[in-house]
C-alpha cells in the first residue's frame, strides 16, 4: 500500500482527498456511524505525535455517542494452561518453546470460585480459557460441568475461548449457554504467517462464522506490536469490521521469554494509543476491550488516556500467564473517570 499524508488525505472513501483525517472522520465516523476504510485508518495511524490528544478526543466522542457512556468489565481463567501444539510466536504456552509455562488443568471447585471472585467486582462476563488448538471430548466435557456449576452458584455471563471449533462442538457451547466466543485474529491476513505456521488465518475465521451463525456473540481482537507495520495495522482494523464481532478486545505485546518474539520491543505508549484511536474509527459500534499489555505498555496514565480515547470495556485482574494489576486498581480508575460499569441485566 502507497503511504499517503495524514494531514491533508481523507483517503478514497467518499471523495474527501485533500481534506484532513480527523475532519472527514468527525463527519463520517461521529455523524454518520461509518467505520473508516483502511486507507483513512492509516492515514489516521500515520498522524503527528503531537494529534494524538487530538484523535483520541474525537474517538472518546464517537464512543459516547455510538456505544455510550457503560464500561463492560471482564474477567478471565485458564481451564487448561501450556502445553498447547501450536506454534504462535508470542505465546508462552505453547508446548513447542522453551518458555517457563507448564501444562496444568484447574479443577471445577476453583474455576467457581474464580468466577466468584470475577462477579465481585461488579463484571459481568466471565471467561474460560484453554490453550488448545481446539477442545477434545474432555475438554469439552470439563467446559461443561464448569459452566453448569457456574450457573449454579454465581450471575454472571459465561464466554469460552477455546480454540478452532467443529460444527459439532459450535452447536454444543450454544447449547451449554455460552453468551460470547472469543477466538482472535492475533493479527492482519497478511502478516499471519510471521505470526503462526501451525495454522491458518482463514480456519481461525471460519471458526468465528460457525460461532456467529450459531447465535453466539462473537469476540475477536489481536495483539499490536508483533512486527506488523502501520499498513497490516490498517488491514487488521478493516478486517475486524468485515467481521463485524460484537467485542474486539486489543492486547499488547508482551515479549514472553523462550518465545519467538521474545527480542522484540514492547509497544510504545503514543503508538498504542493512536492504535486505540483508528481503532475506535474503524469500529465506532463494537465493544472496544483493554486486554493484555496495556499495563507494560501504558502504565497508569496511559490506561486513563486510552479509556478516554475510545475503548469502553477492560480484563481486570490477571491475564493468562501475566499478571495484570489489580481489579480495584482498575475499579477505581472507573469511578475517577465517571464510567458506570455495565450492569449484567444489560446483556442478557
Amino acid at each position: 500500500m502507497t503511504a499517503v499524508d495524514p494531514s491533508t488525505t481523507a483517503g478514497e472513501s467518499g471523495g474527501d482527498t485533500g481534506r484532513d483525517i480527523l475532519a472527514v472522520a468527525r463527519e463520517q465516523v461521529l455523524e454518520r456511524g461509518e467505520g473508516l476504510s483502511q486507507e483513512q485508518v492509516l492515514a489516521v495511524l500515520q498522524l503527528p505525535a503531537d494529534r494524538l490528544s487530538e484523535a483520541l478526543a474525537l474517538a472518546h466522542e464517537v464512543r459516547m455517542r455510538h456505544c455510550g457512556p457503560e464500561v463492560e468489565v471482564e474477567g478471565i481463567v485458564s481451564l487448561k494452561t501450556g502445553g498447547c501444539p501450536e506454534d504462535c510466536h508470542f505465546c508462552s504456552q505453547s508446548g513447542l518453546f522453551e518458555s517457563p509455562v507448564r501444562a496444568a488443568w484447574l479443577d471445577k471447585d476453583r474455576l467457581v470460585e474464580a468466577a466468584k471472585q470475577t462477579a465481585k467486582t461488579g463484571a459481568t462476563e466471565f471467561c474460560i480459557v484453554a490453550a488448545v488448538r481446539g477442545p477434545d471430548a474432555r475438554l469439552m466435557e470439563q467446559v461443561r460441568a464448569g459452566i453448569a456449576a457456574i450457573r449454579a452458584e454465581v450471575d454472571i455471563n459465561v464466554a469460552c475461548s477455546l480454540g478452532m471449533l467443529t460444527q459439532e462442538q459450535v452447536n454444543e457451547l450454544a447449547a451449554m449457554g455460552v453468551h460470547r466466543y472469543n477466538h482472535n485474529l492475533e493479527t492482519a491476513r497478511s502478516h499471519f504467517p510471521e505470526v503462526v505456521t501451525t495454522h491458518s488465518w482463514e480456519e481461525r475465521w471460519e471458526t468465528l462464522q460457525m460461532v456467529r451463525a450459531a447465535g453466539m456473540e462473537v469476540c475477536c481482537g489481536g495483539i499490536v506490536g508483533m512486527g506488523e507495520s502501520l499498513e497490516q495495522r490498517a488491514e487488521f482494523a478493516v478486517q475486524l469490521a468485515e467481521l463485524e464481532p460484537d467485542e474486539v478486545p486489543l492486547n499488547f505485546l508482551i515479549p514472553n521469554p523462550g518465545t519467538p518474539f521474545a527480542h522484540l520491543e514492547v509497544p510504545q505508549g503514543a503508538d498504542a494509543l493512536m492504535t486505540v484511536a483508528a481503532f475506535r474509527l474503524a469500529l465506532p459500534r463494537t465493544v472496544l476491550r483493554f486486554a493484555g499489555g496495556r499495563e507494560l505498555t501504558l502504565g497508569d496514565l496511559g490506561a486513563e488516556q486510552g479509556m478516554l480515547g475510545g475503548v469502553n470495556a477492560i480484563i481486570v485482574g490477571n491475564y493468562l500467564t501475566n499478571l495484570g494489576r489489580p481489579a480495584e486498581q482498575d475499579l477505581d480508575m472507573l469511578e475517577t473517570l465517571k464510567m458506570p460499569i455495565k450492569a449484567l441485566n444489560d446483556t442478557l
